[in-house]
């Protein structure tokens, strides 16, 4: 039983970092992903 609790919260863990660093800023890094094409032209 506590092995399956101890699972249970680094799962949660694992979802709450996953969640955390997708959303911190995502802005920022979609304007930098999306200038990067326009930039390569010469």
């Amino acid at each position: 039983m506590f092995i399956f609790l101890g699972d249970m919260l680094v799962m949660a863990f694992m979802i709450g970092l996953a969640i955390w660093l997708g959303s911190r800023g995502t802005k920022e890094a979609l304007d930098r992903t999306s200038r990067i094409p326009l930039e390569d032209e010469d």
